[in-house]
């Protein structure tokens, strides 16, 4: 049996033992999840090529050699681990059936009013095709500017194609990538074509990057995205009384800043008086603490590290002020919009902690309607391709969206 056939196997097994149990830490952390994170969703087709590469070392490959001990042990140990982050995987949509049960009611499918029918089954073709991302009968608008500047002032708008729309729900997608990298076309899109396919408008935008552009000026970039929605998405068929906002990551950090700072001058330059309200916020893997307001040892080490020399350009002791006012979790009050909070138990990049502090204060202060859905064995951007775990995901977040909408009561205008 050849040594290639046994490195191969244990580089594997190596790989599928980070995805089911990954190293935190401020050194492993970012190493654990780029190795982890495509592991642990790619896990069925990995699963498929070590068979089909062990199946082919014992029999064509062999050529009357004995079979290695270390290569089968390592082989069985991968498949091992394989399947067990596929059975986590397909444990997660009874996990987001239960936690949406829990939070908007046993009965909550009655409510939904949907134009066409609700499929709880994962869509045919999406697990073995997971970056096919285009949907025939979803057309996206380009490069719509939403202000003055260059491609990071333009949006892209989602929409079902030749679809007479009126009154159409909104969500706005904020991509992540650490404030830093990233762009519209890139995130978001598995769960913007199904909403699309729904009936929704989805709207994904660009904006002003660090450490060219200091903090705030991603905020206030989605806040100007906002505001163009509110002003202009009537003339593409959308409502613009009922504005949805998600985002992973950087992203989600951004959404809930954005929906829990409605009318925040500092953030909307220019544009104060602009109506920057949001129904309802869907933030994947969020950062929530910017200050270290919750003495998390890894949020007091980004805050130090990374947030101040990178994105604000600040030193946090003698401008602690500023990590805090842009921390979501220093923005929850008694009155807030409803959210859906995803996070991944393994995640290494954001750790869970955030998520379980900021789901804690909206579900202690706020009036809102709070789910939360903490999903075991998942990494950071679990969802940013199809797998297992993300359609199982985005179908909840389907329903979530459906249900709030269908139950959403206007606030008085303003």
């Amino acid at each position: 049996m050849s040594a290639g056939f046994t490195r191969r196997q244990i580089a594997l097994a190596a790989l599928a033992l980070n995805a089911v149990r990954p190293l935190p830490g401020k050194w492993s952390g970012v190493p654990s999840f780029a190795l982890g994170w495509p592991v642990s969703e790619l896990a069925p087709h990995l699963l498929g090529a070590a068979a089909v590469d062990t199946a082919a070392e014992l029999t064509i490959r062999r050529r009357g050699s004995k079979p290695s001990t270390a290569g089968l042990l390592a082989a069985a140990t991968a498949a091992g681990l394989l399947t067990y982050a596929i059975a986590g995987s397909r444990r997660v949509g009874t996990e987001l059936d239960d936690a949406l049960r829990e939070s908007i009611g046993k009965d909550y499918l009655t409510t939904l009013d949907l134009p066409g029918p609700l499929d709880l089954r994962l869509p045919r073709g999406s697990i073995a095709r997971p970056f096919r991302f285009r949907q025939h009968d979803v057309e996206v608008l380009r490069n719509v500017p939403y202000t003055e500047g260059g491609r990071r002032a333009h949006l892209d708008i989602y929409r079902p194609r030749d679809v007479d729309l009126s009154n159409a729900p909104v969500l706005i997608q904020v991509h992540g990538g650490g404030w830093t990298i990233g762009a519209k076309e890139q995130q978001g899109l598995i769960l913007m074509n199904r909403m699309a396919q729904q009936g929704w408008i989805c709207v994904a935008a660009n904006y002003r990057l660090a450490p060219k552009h200091r903090f705030p000026a991603q905020i206030v970039d989605v806040k100007r995205t906002i505001a163009w929605v509110r002003e202009n998405i009537a003339q593409y068929g959308g409502d613009p009384s009922y504005i949805a906002i998600t985002g992973g990551s950087a992203g989600g950090h951004l959404s809930a800043l954005a929906a829990l700072t409605p009318g925040e001058r500092d953030y909307q330059p220019g544009f104060e008086d602009s109506d920057t309200s949001i129904a309802a916020c869907v933030p994947f893997y969020g950062i929530y603490d910017l200050a270290g307001l919750t003495k998390q040892q890894s949020a007091i080490d980004m805050r130090d590290r990374f947030l101040g020399p990178w994105v604000f350009d600040k030193d946090p002791r003698t401008h602690l002020a500023d990590f805090v006012q842009a921390s979501p979790l220093a923005h929850v009050s008694d009155h807030t919009p409803d959210f859906f909070v995803i996070h991944g138990r393994n995640d290494t990049l954001a750790p869970v902690g955030q998520a379980r502090a900021f789901v804690a204060a909206l579900r202690e202060k706020s009036d809102a309607t709070v789910t939360y859905a903490e999903l075991p064995g998942t990494q950071h951007a679990f969802e940013v391709f199809s797998s297992i775990r993300s359609q199982h995901t985005i179908a909840a977040v389907q329903r979530w969206l459906q249900w709030h909408r269908a139950t959403h009561q206007p606030s008085p205008a303003r």
